[in-house]
């Protein structure tokens, strides 16, 4: 059996202000593979609470992250290794509870730390100290760092080639990867278009940098393309798939460049894929030169820790906007607790949210944190 080791160098499984941790815990649990997250996904109501190795943090969550990519993995396409039941939630902000020994030489007890790990959607997750991140405080604005911020990061940098000028279009710009997509392109001195579903989302576009949005419910996304960029476009950051995917690649400029991120109107359907005009690919490319690249951040780790730190230290030095969406705009208002994760997924699919979607975790009566 792992023993718990000192976790404050005197209370034994005492977190650092005396309330000590339960032994049960809730959690949310892939039971079943769907592409319906409410029917793959399971809220247990008494799990353990695991208990840190020697280089190991236990984290009690404060905010974690939705993701897209949370439907294909609960529906088993990530992965076809795994079977349910598994656990869920990609990344987490919390406070250090508990810790191994080893990992006592870098973290304490208290400290802030975020972190990119399948199970964050529970109340405490074992985090590997040399996976976490540690952190001035527990932000929400953290947490839209961990993937959607590194996504765009390192994408437009290994892949984008962005230099003065060129023009970059983004589309589902005032979602959680697409802000930072808007921000960094402009960083980069480019001209950037941004495509979103309401004028308030385009609103916050415009308070970002980006020089043209178009709303594709009230203006047709290829005509204001054909019209106001004839030569083109010369990147474009594509998360959405399906018709959007067709109507970006025929946008491309001589020598373009398409950086497919991802494909949400794919995820939740039973077919999956929405099918894309994809026989005359190779002409089309051909006749422009131009390039499709896939971008997985997964395969990216290398770069990750730089791209954190500098996208860390742009926020902090007010550079760079970190948008977060409780979801107090919903029916049933702002996202607490994890058995909102399920509103938080729909809000998503529905493409409401502005800026990264986070749910809150509170913490029980008894705890002094």
């Amino acid at each position: 059996p792992r023993p718990i080791l000192d976790m404050s160098y005197s209370r034994h499984f005492l977190d650092f202000q005396g309330s000590s941790i339960p032994s049960s815990m809730k959690k949310l649990v892939v039971t079943k593979l769907s592409q319906n997250f409410r029917e793959a996904v399971t809220l247990r109501q008494d799990s353990p609470v695991p208990l840190p190795g020697d280089g190991d943090l236990l984290v009690r969550n404060r905010f974690v992250g939705i993701n897209a990519s949370d439907i294909n993995y609960s529906a088993g396409r990530y992965d076809a290794s795994v079977k349910p039941p598994f656990d869920i939630g990609f990344e987490g902000v919390g406070d250090v509870v508990a810790l191994g020994l080893s990992a006592s030489a870098d973290y304490t007890v208290g400290q802030a730390v975020a972190y990119v790990k399948a199970g964050s959607f529970a109340e405490y997750t074992v985090v590997p100290a040399k996976q976490a991140v540690p952190l001035p405080s527990a932000k929400p604005e953290f947490l839209t760092l961990m993937v959607s911020g590194a996504t765009a990061y390192i994408s437009l940098k290994e892949l984008g080639e962005l230099s003065e000028g060129k023009k970059v279009l983004v589309t589902a710009a005032a979602g959680g990867t697409g802000q930072f997509a808007v921000q960094l392109a402009k960083k980069a001195k480019c001209h950037v278009i941004g495509t979103c579903s309401s004028d308030e989302k385009g609103g916050f576009l415009k308070s970002i940098g980006c020089d043209r949005t178009i709303n594709y419910k009230t203006e047709n996304v290829e005509s204001v393309l054909r019209k106001d960029y004839p030569e083109g476009v010369d990147v474009v950051y594509e998360s959405v798939g399906g018709k959007m995917f067709d109507l970006a690649l025929n946008s491309l400029a001589t020598k373009g460049r398409l950086i497919v991120i991802g494909f949400i109107t794919g995820y939740q359907n039973p077919t999956g894929l929405q099918p894309v005009k994809a026989e005359l690919l190779p002409a089309k490319l051909l006749k422009k030169s131009a390039s499709i690249r896939g971008f997985f951040l997964n395969h990216y780790l290398s770069e990750y820790k730089m791209a954190l730190k500098d996208l860390l230290k742009m926020y902090e030095s007010g550079d760079l906007v970190c948008e977060v969406d409780f979801g107090d705009m919903s029916p049933e208002g702002k996202f607490t607790g994890l058995e909102s994760v399920f509103r938080a997924v729909d809000y998503m699919y529905m493409g409401k949210n502005i800026g990264k979607i986070v749910v809150e975790l509170p913490h029980s009566v008894n705890s002094k944190l």
